[in-house]
């Protein structure tokens, strides 16, 4: 599903270049669920947003479902975002004024999904996380675990081939972490392919693989017993 090769990321500011990663080779396939790991800098960051064509690697070829990412338009990168990726953020970015329903509804909104169809699958992936008795409910009126469970919830309802979650409990208390952890591995057993990029080694273990990542390079790559 994600194949990476010699993957480079500079970065220039003035005359001065910053290697963010360093030629990594990368491959993840279907329904695996992987924990990319490292300290501050490390690179993992950079990983991510190319992983999740946020952003494009210096050099190097990214092959993701078959479809060569590196020569793409912004408009195709964004429709890649939209159909294929599932976004899941420690600040939960969901809209403040809007309800559960309505945030879920929003990447259906730019997929030009018709209203009922919205709603419906909406209202069915929050059942899925837990939250069916909460559609209307604003952020405001919800807990930090409600609401990444409402911010996993939009990121699932366009069925997307790979789940990729930055520090997702992150701004949780241990409690709801714990919870989000379980529907991943919920979300996992049915089959969902998930990159978790995330320095808590106790959450990290949890996943089938973990790659760990120091100075732009991977330097371990290991799989559960």
């Amino acid at each position: 599903m994600i194949s990476m090769r010699r993957i480079r990321k500079v970065y220039s500011t003035g005359k001065v270049e910053v290697e963010a990663l360093r030629g990594v080779d990368l491959e993840i396939g279907s329904n695996e669920y992987v924990a990319i790991v490292g300290p501050s800098g490390s690179g993992k960051s950079t990983l991510m947003n190319i992983v999740g064509c946020l952003d494009t690697p210096t050099s190097g070829e990214y092959v993701l479902s078959g479809e060569h990412v590196g020569g793409l338009d912004r408009n195709r990168l964004a429709e890649i975002r939209n159909r294929r990726i599932g976004f899941v953020f420690q600040n939960f970015n969901l809209l403040p004024y809007a309800t559960a329903l309505e945030n879920v509804e929003l990447p259906l909104l730019f997929a030009g999904a018709a209203a009922k169809e919205r709603r419906e699958r909406a209202s069915a992936v929050l059942d899925k996380v837990g939250l069916g008795d909460r559609l209307e409910h604003k952020p405001t009126e919800l807990s930090g675990g409600q609401m990444q469970r409402v911010a996993i919830a939009r990121a699932l309802v366009n069925t997307p081939a790979i789940l990729l979650a930055d520090e997702p409990t992150g701004n949780l208390d241990s409690a709801a972490g714990k919870a989000i952890v379980s529907l991943f591995a919920e979300l996992h057993a049915a089959g969902q392919t998930i990159v978790l990029i995330t320095h808590d080694a106790g959450i990290a273990k949890l996943a089938s693989r973990v790659v760990q990542v120091r100075d732009g390079q991977i330097v371990e790559d290991r799989r559960a017993a």
